[in-house]
């Protein structure tokens, strides 16, 4: 087979699963996203469930993750023609952390992906996209630590974003802006505790109660090329 005709085959793949897309949104407001949904999503499509099932072969769940990176996908679209220049360093990763949620056009299907990722056996796939959104935002703005500082700051966020989600989720305020001033306390504490860090590792005095967090920084590589890290996935 060509790369022509794999380009093709994989268009022609993105377009179905955004036709079931589109049509189970209609669904998991009522059933969640759940194997009744994908199969009325099917029906709507009028596709065969054996293609359907080949694009998807885990049914809704599999739809849920490309919704979610719909949304990820929606928030760095926006980012690319925001002008964030005269903004603070961390005023930028909360803009980006409000376009990813504004970007979540139906929040009953955040409030039920939500639900479905708890699920113990579905969890990882939860907690690997959001560490996806969070890679996708520090990669935007133009990130480039390595070792520890990688890991540990798509982790920081990726407990910002989680507990922003969950309050968003929750916020019946005038165009969520109780969410975006939770949103600006979390990132404050984030901020603040960076910075005592950093001071800590300015003063001779105190530089030894670093030691340890910073030989297992040593021990720790930022893999160049690793597609089996959450976040590690293409964005060509």
């Amino acid at each position: 087979m060509t790369s022509q005709e794999n380009q093709t085959n994989s268009d022609a793949s993105a377009d179905l699963e955004t036709r079931l897309l589109d049509a189970a949104l209609l669904h998991v407001v009522f059933d969640g996203w759940s194997q009744a949904t994908f199969e009325a999503a099917i029906a709507d499509c009028g596709v065969n469930p054996v293609l359907a099932r080949a694009i998807c072969p885990r049914g809704a769940v599999d739809l849920a993750l490309a919704y979610h990176r719909r949304g990820d996908q929606q928030m760095l679209a926006r980012f690319a023609t925001a002008d964030l220049s005269e903004l603070r360093f961390r005023d930028k990763i909360a803009t980006l952390v409000r376009y990813r949620l504004e970007a979540a056009e139906d929040k009953e299907a955040v409030r039920r992906g939500v639900t479905l990722f708890a699920v113990p056996h579905h969890a990882a796939e939860g907690l690997k996209a959001v560490w996806g959104t969070c890679d996708a935002i520090w990669t935007a703005l133009g990130d480039s630590s390595e070792d520890f500082n990688w890991y540990s700051k798509r982790t920081t966020l990726s407990g910002v974003y989680s507990a922003t989600l969950l309050y968003w989720l929750g916020d019946d305020s005038p165009d969520h802006q109780a969410t975006w001033e939770f949103l600006d306390r979390r990132i404050d504490n984030v901020m603040q505790f960076e910075k005592v860090k950093a001071d800590l590792g300015k003063n001779p005095l105190l530089k030894p109660l670093l030691a340890g967090p910073a030989w297992l920084s040593g021990q720790i590589r930022r893999p160049a090329a690793r597609d089996d890290l959450p976040g590690r996935h293409d964005r060509n």
